[in-house]
This record gives structure tokens, C-alpha cells and sequence, in this order.
């Protein structure tokens, strides 16, 4: 069976091939590129209602920048709520790390892409630290390069709409 978001992602160029150096500082002969591909309406809506049909929460949250647009598209698909975890706390306006309301709840930590699962552990400790009840994170596409085994050991589970092999082999 074909998953339509990989085919979405393919046919809307979020896989580049070439020599690439990714977030986590390893080198990589592609690059998945979420972020160019949620900017059509098309895409980003079809991940939005994948992810809000698919589990149960509160709230859904996202690191900045990549993840917002996807908890933006998250929220509305299902109705509720979003926050987003700043990568570091302002020194103007408002303190703090995170923008809504998530003690208490049940949130669903979204990703774009995870490689290494730096910035999902991230959020991870962010939102926890915030009082929030999280042990799920959703990716868009995993890389299949250790993000599930990384969260695993902080007692999370790792969900990918996508996983990299998918888009390699179609």
C-alpha cells in the first residue's frame, strides 16, 4: 500500500539529493526538506488531519521553527489547542519557553523530521519541565537514524507518518 504523505512529500520536491549537512552535525547524501514542502496549503493540510485523526491529546506542540506550521495545521484539523517551544527563552516581553497553555495536559509533541532526536528531546524536557503530561512524539519523516532509540531512553515513543525508507525506495 502507498502512503499518501510520502507521495505528497515526493511529488512536492522535500527530497533532495546531494551532499548535505544536517542539524545534528552528520553528513548526509539527502536532505528531506519538510519545511519548503508544508508551504503548499495541500501538504501541510493532509499532514494536519493525519496527525489529529491518528492519536489523542490536549494539546499539540512544536519546536520552533519547523514543527509550528505542522501544530499550527494539527490544531485546526482537530480543534484544539497549540503551543510552541521556543529554542530560547526572550529577553523581552514575556519570559518563558513556551507560548500556550500545556501544564496538565496531555500533549503531543510534533516534528517535522527527526535524525538524531536532539530537538524533539528538546521539547521534550521543555514541555515536561512546564508540567506537561508527554510520552509521544509524531514526525513527519524519521530518518531512521536513532531518534526512536533517543527518545525511548527518556520514556517517549516515536511516530513517523513517514519513514525515511520510504521515500528512498519510491
Amino acid at each position: 500500500m502507498v502512503n499518501p504523505i510520502a507521495t505528497l512529500l515526493t511529488e512536492n520536491g522535500a527530497i533532495e539529493f546531494g551532499d548535505f549537512v544536517l542539524a545534528s552535525g552528520a553528513r548526509s547524501s539527502y536532505y528531506i526538506d519538510i519545511k519548503a514542502a508544508t508551504t503548499n496549503p495541500a501538504v501541510l493540510a493532509a499532514i494536519g488531519k493525519a496527525i489529529a485523526e491518528g492519536w489523542e491529546f490536549d494539546t499539540v506542540a512544536g519546536v520552533a521553527v519547523g514543527a509550528v506550521p505542522i501544530a499550527v495545521a494539527v490544531s485546526l484539523a482537530s480543534g484544539r489547542p497549540y503551543a510552541i517551544i521556543r529554542r530560547a527563552e526572550k529577553d523581552h516581553g514575556k519570559a518563558g519557553t513556551i507560548i500556550g497553555e500545556v501544564r496538565d495536559r496531555n500533549v503531543l509533541l510534533v516534528e517535522d523530521v527527526t535524525t538524531s532526536g536532539g530537538s524533539a528531546l528538546y521539547g521534550l524536557e521543555a514541555l515536561r519541565h512546564a508540567g506537561a503530561h508527554v510520552d509521544r512524539v509524531v514526525t513527519v519523516v524519521d530518518r531512521e537514524t536513532g531518534a526512536h532509540e533517543a527518545l525511548a531512553e527518556k520514556g517517549a515513543v516515536l511516530l513517523a507518518l513517514v519513514r525515511v525508507s520510504e521515500l528512498l525506495d519510491g
